[in-house]
Order: C-alpha cells, then sequence, then structure tokens
C-alpha cells in the first residue's frame, strides 16, 4: 500500500476513534441511565472505561496484530499511570485525606494476574474469561467497599454525562451508541491497516509502535482527564482515574481482547514492557500510601515513561 495512503488511513482512523469515543461513553452511560440504571452503578460499571483503546486493541487482536493489541493494554497504561499522573504531580503537587489499602490492592491486583497469565507467552480465550471474571469481582468488590463508606465518584466523560442538566432521551442516547461502536469499529481498522503499512514501510517494530506510539496518540488525553481535577484540588478523582484505568486496561480491555484472538506475548513484552510497568504500578501505589505525591514524585514517574520509551526502542533494534 502507497504510504501516503496509508498514513490517510492511520489519521483518518485516528480521528474517528478518538472523537466518537466520547460519543460512545455518552451513548452508553445515557442509554443505561434512561433505563433506570442508578448514577452509582453506572459510575462502578464504567470505571475506567476507554473504548478508544479496548476497539483498537480488539482490532488489532483480531487482525492478528498481537504488538498494536497489547500496546492498547500496557503502553496505554503507561500514558495514564507514568506519564498523565506524573506531569499531573509536576504541576500540582498532591494530598490526600486517605487511601484505603484496599483501593490501592486494586491496581496491583489487576496487573499480578495479567502477569501471570500471560507469562507463558500466550493469552488465550481462557486467560480472557479469567481476565474478565476478576474485573467482575474487582467491581463487587468495590460495591461493597462503596457500602462500608468508600466514595466511588466517576471521572471523565463518565461523570460529564451524569452531570448534564438535560440528558439525552434514551433513544436518542441508544442510536448515539450504535452511530459511535460502528464509527470506532470502522476508524480502529483503518489505523491498524495504516499501521501495518507504516511499520512495514519504515522497518518498525510492531510492538513498538503499538506501545510507544500508537498507544501515546490514542491515550494523551489521559493527561486532560487527570490534570484538571488535581488543579480543582480533587486528586481523589485524578487516582481514581488511574486505579479505574488500569482495572479497565488490564482486565476488561485485556480480557475481550484476547476472547477476540488468543495473543502472542512476545519475550521483548515478558522481559521489559510489563516489567517496567508493574514497576511504575509499585511505584504509584507506594506514594499513595504516604498520601502525598510531591513533585519529585511526579518526576520518578514521568523518567520511568522516558525508561519505557528509550530502553523499548534500544531492544527492539537490537538485531
Amino acid at each position: 500500500m502507497n504510504i501516503v495512503v496509508s498514513a490517510i488511513l492511520f489519521l483518518v482512523g485516528l480521528v474517528l476513534v478518538i472523537y466518537f469515543a466520547e460519543k460512545l461513553v455518552k451513548g452508553a452511560v445515557g442509554t443505561s441511565a434512561g433505563f433506570g440504571v442508578s448514577a452509582f452503578v453506572i459510575s462502578v460499571i464504567f470505571i475506567g472505561f476507554d473504548p478508544e483503546n479496548l476497539a483498537v486493541g480488539a482490532v488489532g487482536s483480531y487482525e492478528a496484530a498481537s504488538g498494536i493489541a497489547l500496546g492498547s493494554i500496557i503502553g496505554a497504561a503507561m500514558v495514564a499511570i507514568a506519564l498523565a499522573f506524573g506531569v499531573t504531580a509536576l504541576i500540582v503537587p498532591m494530598e490526600f485525606e486517605r487511601a484505603p489499602r484496599s483501593v490501592l490492592a486494586v491496581p496491583i491486583a489487576a496487573v499480578t494476574l495479567f502477569a501471570v497469565l500471560a507469562w507463558d507467552g500466550t493469552l488465550s480465550r481462557v486467560d480472557g474469561g479469567i481476565l474478565l471474571t476478576g474485573f467482575l469481582l474487582a467491581v463487587l468488590c468495590l460495591i461493597w467497599l462503596s457500602r462500608r463508606g468508600l466514595d466511588i465518584r466517576p471521572t471523565g466523560e463518565v461523570a460529564e454525562t451524569l452531570e448534564e442538566k438535560e440528558p439525552i432521551s434514551r433513544w436518542k442516547a441508544l442510536g448515539l451508541l450504535v452511530i459511535s461502536l460502528t464509527a470506532i469499529i470502522a476508524g480502529s481498522e483503518m489505523l491498524v491497516t495504516g499501521s501495518k503499512s507504516i511499520i512495514d514501510r519504515f522497518g518498525l517494530s510492531e510492538t513498538f509502535f503499538g506501545m510507544i506510539v500508537l498507544a501515546l496518540l490514542v491515550s494523551v488525553e489521559e493527561i486532560a482527564r487527570e490534570l484538571p481535577a488535581a488543579l480543582r484540588g480533587r486528586p481523589e478523582i485524578t487516582y481514581g482515574n488511574v486505579v479505574g484505568s488500569i482495572l479497565a486496561f488490564f482486565c476488561f480491555n485485556a480480557g475481550i481482547i484476547a476472547l477476540v484472538r488468543p495473543l502472542e506475548v512476545s519475550k521483548p513484552v515478558l522481559n521489559f514492557y510489563l516489567p517496567v510497568c508493574s514497576m511504575t504500578v509499585l511505584a504509584t501505589t507506594l506514594f499513595m500510601l504516604v498520601r502525598r505525591v510531591p513533585r519529585w514524585a511526579g518526576a520518578v514517574l514521568v523518567l520511568l515513561y522516558v525508561v519505557f520509551v528509550i530502553g523499548g526502542y534500544r531492544i527492539e533494534s537490537i538485531p
């Protein structure tokens, strides 16, 4: 395929995915609310909901592009927890009134479960089912904790949709859901097709492209989600977005992606990308245990992202 055509496909697909991801959330949340689902249940079910990465990962899996599919999980998580949360802490040092250990255990448990299942070099459909079960159990745990005083609040587009003064009707929301889902799938197909041609044209590693380039382009809006809450003096919403994103990426998204088609997990992923991501999740959790994320902690997180990028490039460049 001509490189110009590939670039156009890639860019158009990227625009479709990013634009309609927000519409999809509004449609899904609006439909749920229209049919009588409570705002609290919606907040828990859609915690960390990230349709753009899910769609790209699912299409990547279907097209046997495991590097792109895994990048939508691990690479996207690094953008959310290392780059976005780190940049936010550099700009606005955060302090938390409380940090329940039961909640702090959620990201570590999600990444650990994913790593254990992937360690044999394959994410099978059975593994996908286990990951989805883990997500369901985590949601039930959050519901139980909420009854014991944990305040669970929605973030991003979910919060905006629930706070709208004049919510759209359930049928309009359902129509928006269907249209957005169709557009995202079409955009993801274009994005993955364009990516494959670009990878071949420039001799790039599919894993590096998926982990770094594509993950950053699709997930860079995480900064726009996390920073405003911290600037408003609501760091718990910022960290809530981090917890929700990790849970969604490593359990819900990864589960769906593995069910679409079993994924081969390469040695660079097992030996470098996944360990660095796990280390970042652990570092974030340790910062939260002391209920403070100062600027130096933000710098550490950003540095981990830089290591993720440079190290990935060096590893993939070795013949």
